[in-house]
């Protein structure tokens, strides 16, 4: 009896936790799956939070550390993946211990897959009730708010960068279009796919005004769609300075944008009445010199007062047929003047050039942060970035491109029948918006 009693006792139980916030349902949890024998709490990394939801607020090291000092816990893991599979194989638990919660949602297929890694080997799983307190729910509005902030937010883009290798960015030029960027988010097998960041776009943000793309909104009018943006939602921003005008007005726009709680500010090394880069050598362009572009990229890096804000030099060699080996010259020089990333541009329907410079720079230079446009090479897929050491893919002007035809068919709809009726099959119920838009 006593050896059979010793044997409960030193089954292994199995918890897997990825929470910033540690509350009194998460207490009681543990408590009762304590009871059950030696409670092994297995805390996913960031790497393996980020794969599924929003970066982590509080790092690995420390999630780790709280759970270790819990009483009853027996001992932490990290858990590198979502998926249990490779653990369970580790460590055999009797018991796996979940709330009931991923019985059905995007995380029924990893609930699906511990039932069957548990069953090779006799394993039993073990699902309390999940609580649906309205305290909890308060507590995760209070962390939303947390990553609002700009210093909380500001970070999180280099930060995803680091642990993910590639992050995706879409086009954002409103408060809506901004909560879309926010909230979108697929499911599928047991994964949540969501864009990491927000790209605030100069064209998108001067076409939505009716004016043409040449820096003719002036940064005040950026900062206000930048602030309405940042007000609802909490995901790193990107933004488009377009080339950053006067040196010695370029050094304020980092400040501003630095204390706002940008993560990243993008110029490009081009000089004169700007033009769309999507002209190319169609019409006049002139490109900075490099001494000049150097110049403004260590004013910049220097006026800075944070380490996580990021300054991101746009090279546009290719776009002008320069040549590869002008892009690839800018690019060493602006990274010795202080920039933290570099975006190649090419409008080029093949993705061949882009590819090639990332070849010729990744030779020399295996750290610095990579960005593409893929607005033209579109077929290209993120895995395939990534495996060419193409660090952040932004989408640029989809929502913009995509919200115009629907708009102006549903502005000829209601011309052709005289009514609005037959327009109502390809409106979404203003209902349906408004749940996007917080209450408070």
């Amino acid at each position: 009896m006593t050896a059979k009693l010793r044997e409960i006792e030193n089954r292994l139980v199995y918890m897997s936790f990825s929470t910033d916030v540690l509350h009194s349902g998460h207490i009681k949890m543990i408590k009762k799956a304590a009871r059950l024998g030696r409670l092994v709490i297995g805390v996913l990394t960031d790497e393996a939070v980020a794969s599924y939801k929003r970066m982590p607020l509080v790092p690995f090291a420390e999630r780790k550390t709280l759970f270790a000092n819990l009483q009853g816990v027996y001992k932490v893991v990290a858990q590198e993946e979502l998926s249990y599979k490779k653990i369970l194989a580790e460590l055999q638990p009797y018991y796996v211990v979940h709330g009931d919660d991923w019985r059905q949602g995007f995380q029924k297929p990893v609930r699906d897959e511990v039932v069957s890694c548990l069953a090779e080997y006799g394993g039993v799983l073990v699902e309390f009730p999940y609580s649906h307190d309205e305290k909890y729910k308060q507590l995760d509005g209070r962390t939303r708010e947390a990553m609002a902030m700009p210093d909380r937010r500001r970070g999180r883009l280099s930060r995803a960068i680091r642990l993910k290798g590639l992050i995706t960015a879409i086009e954002a030029h409103s408060g809506l279009t901004g909560l879309l960027a926010e909230h979108t988010v697929i499911y599928e097998e047991g994964r949540a796919q969501q864009f990491d960041a927000m790209w605030l776009s100069s064209l998108c943000d001067s076409t939505d005004r009716g004016k043409p793309d040449i820096e003719l909104v002036d940064i005040t009018a950026r900062l206000r769609t930048l602030d309405d943006i940042m007000e609802v939602t909490t995901k790193p921003v990107i933004f488009d300075a377009d080339t950053g005008g006067l040196k010695e007005h370029f050094v304020y726009t980092v400040r501003t944008l630095e204390r706002m709680g940008v993560s990243m500010v993008i110029i490009e090394d081009k000089t004169g009445l700007k033009k769309n880069s999507l002209f190319g050598t169609e019409v006049k362009q002139t490109q900075e010199t490099i001494e000049n572009f150097a110049e403004k990229i260590a004013a910049g890096k220097k006026a800075q007062k944070t380490t996580d804000f990021m300054i991101c030099a746009r090279i546009e060699s290719l776009i002008l047929e320069r040549g590869m080996e002008d892009a690839l010259k800018r690019a060493h020089a602006f990274i010795k003047a202080g920039a933290d990333a570099i975006m190649i541009h090419s409008r080029r329907q093949e993705p061949d050039e882009v590819f090639e410079f990332a070849e010729k720079f990744r030779a020399t230079d295996k750290c610095t942060p990579l960005v593409v446009v893929p607005t033209s090479y579109n077929q290209v897929t993120e895995s395939e970035f990534k495996a060419r050491g193409i660090n952040v893919v932004i989408y640029a002007n989809h929502l913009m491109r995509a919200g115009f035809p629907a708009m102006q068919k549903a502005a000829e709809t209601i011309l052709r029948n005289h009514r609005s009726l037959e327009c109502d099959e390809i409106c979404m119920p203003f209902k349906q918006i408004i749940r996007l838009i917080p209450a408070e």
